[in-house]
């Protein structure tokens, strides 16, 4: 069916204009929006969006967010800092959102920093479809940090692979050191498998980590391709075979250039879910 449409204009100081094009009173809306970068910008359209939608109206409002920002700051891990993934989930609710449609939060408690319905989705079957079929076998799966490793051990056990964890120490935010290898990789071939890879300084250093040990080659999945900063620069220069993301973000120019990118799109997984919310049907399939 086409978008629904909508007007988002910007005035000249900046502030997002939003007008709503389509009679939305007594409907059931989905607004898909990705909090990417500029995170702080599309998350204020949504919000402004939301606000429309709930003036306008509409019986009940959806937001679809594939890749849920300022997610990362989920918990107080110092004095005097925010907990922002609480603060967002706090604003999208006030604004107007009855429910709400994720993909691989990057911890699965922010669920319950919501006073609304959640449905965290995952990129797993997708990612799982194209390593059996794009692959060799004698793979092992690797965890680029401790907390991770929930997320890769239900991934090897799909695949029938080992386990692997690279224990890793970060001195700073977006700087991160490899240190060691938790798990036998020798001769096999690794794929690491994260949520997200933002400025790839983790994905790097586990790569030369893992074929330091042994490994014969080395993939990598995820998520969501935040790749900012120096991130395409560091792929390029890595001996990592390939990267396979989804388009829960768009790719930059530069992103889509580099050889060693493949997307998948996950635009049925989430399509599935908005029929089903929409009918009243259980989407718990899709959970897995």
């Amino acid at each position: 069916m086409p978008l629904g449409g909508a007007k988002v204009n910007t005035f000249s100081d900046g502030e997002i204009q939003i007008e709503i094009e389509d009679n939305v009173r007594t409907k059931d809306v989905f607004i898909i929006q990705s909090t990417c970068s500029p995170v702080s910008h599309h998350l204020l359209e949504l919000l402004l969006m939301i606000d429309a939608m709930k003036r306008a109206s509409a019986s009940r409002i959806t937001a679809v967010i594939p890749y849920y920002g300022y997610a990362r700051q989920d918990k107080k891990v110092a004095p005097r800092v925010p907990i922002s993934a609480k603060l967002v989930a706090d604003m999208i609710t006030t604004a107007g959102a009855n429910r709400i449609i994720t993909m691989d939060l990057h911890a699965g408690q922010i669920q319950g920093f919501f006073n609304i319905p959640v449905d965290n989705l995952f990129a797993a079957p997708v990612l799982l479809k194209f390593i059996r079929k794009n692959i060799s076998d004698n793979i092992v799966v690797v965890s680029p940090d401790a907390g991770g490793v929930e997320r890769a051990r239900a991934f090897a056990k799909r695949l029938d692979a080992s386990l692997a964890i690279v224990d890793k120490r970060r001195s700073a935010p977006n700087e991160a050191k490899a240190m060691a290898v938790i798990g036998n990789v020798k001769d096999k071939v690794a794929i690491i498998l994260d949520d997200m890879v933002d400025t790839a300084g983790t994905l790097t250093e586990a790569v030369g980590v893992l074929l330091d040990n042994g490994a014969l080659e080395v993939h990598a999945c995820c998520a969501h391709p935040v790749l900012s900063g120096p991130a395409i620069s560091r792929i390029q220069s890595s001996d990592l075979k390939s990267l396979v993301v989804t388009d829960t973000i768009p790719l930059t120019p530069e992103a889509v250039a580099c050889g060693k990118i493949n997307v998948l799109s996950i635009a049925e997984l989430v399509g599935e879910a908005i029929i089903r919310s929409n009918r009243g049907d259980s989407v718990t399939s899709l959970f897995v």
